[in-house]
């Protein structure tokens, strides 16, 4: 199942994804701008460009790496699509020459890297890559396993009088697994959406960042800086080079 995830995740949700998800937040450019303090900026899981575009924009040189060509070529359909650089293949490995003053994963897509090692090398090249005075900037959501019954989750979407669309989840707590399928049913026929992810709590991140020589700088609960607390669904965490590294 592994493998048919990772071949699938990006070319299925590709034709869906800019609908689903639409532009990203701007205060999510703002403060990615800001870190950047004029790039280069990396981007890992670069998708269909709907942060890099918008930072590039702004000036900013970004590079990004992705392993679907399908997302990637929504990307290149975009007004300014072509001129950033993608590097195709998985983003734990950060195989791309050079060093960024921002390297940046939105939108939980750190989770799709399915086991702890291959999170945990995600960081240690991350740090490889950073400058000096670089950051690593991590958006993830907090697991809330309390919304599962059993082990499984069904939720409605969307009910109208055309169309019904579900989420249909099942949790794995020994292997922080959560197996997901989004279907969509209409007049048409029914489509499935699989995603699976590979959890993980701030704090475990924290130690793959220190392991791999960085520390944390800043945690916000959003992208508005407010403070990230028991409350949070959500998490943007700021790394930096630890000092000693």
């Amino acid at each position: 199942m592994d493998e048919y995830i990772k071949a699938t995740y990006g070319e299925h949700l590709a034709e869906v994804y800019d609908q689903w998800f639409g532009d990203y937040e701007q205060d999510a450019i703002e403060r990615l701008a800001e870190l950047a303090v004029g790039g280069p900026a990396l981007e890992l899981g670069i998708g269909t460009g709907r942060i890099a575009l918008p930072l590039a924009a702004r000036g900013i040189t970004v590079h990004g790496i992705d392993a679907a060509p399908a997302m990637v070529a929504r990307l290149r359909a975009r007004p300014g699509g072509d001129a950033i650089a993608v590097t195709m293949g998985n983003f734990a490995d950060v195989n791309v020459e050079g060093e960024f003053t921002l390297v940046f994963i939105a939108f939980n897509t750190l989770f799709a890297l399915l086991t702890q090692q291959e999170q945990a090398r995600c960081f240690r090249n991350v740090a490889a890559h950073l400058t000096e005075e670089g950051t690593f900037v991590v958006e993830a959501f907090v697991p809330d396993v309390a919304r599962f019954r059993n082990g499984q989750s069904v939720r409605a979407y969307t009910v109208t009088n055309d169309r019904v669309s579900l989420q249909v989840a099942q949790h794995d707590a020994v292997r922080q697994r959560l197996m997901t399928q989004y279907i969509v049913f209409t007049e048409q026929g029914m489509k499935l959406y699989p995603v699976e992810v590979r959890y993980a709590w701030p704090s475990e991140l924290d130690l793959m960042a220190e392991l791999a020589g960085l520390r944390l700088r800043h945690r916000w609960g959003n992208w508005k800086r407010e403070a990230f607390n028991s409350n949070s669904e959500k998490h943007i965490s700021i790394y930096e080079r630890r000092k000693d590294s």
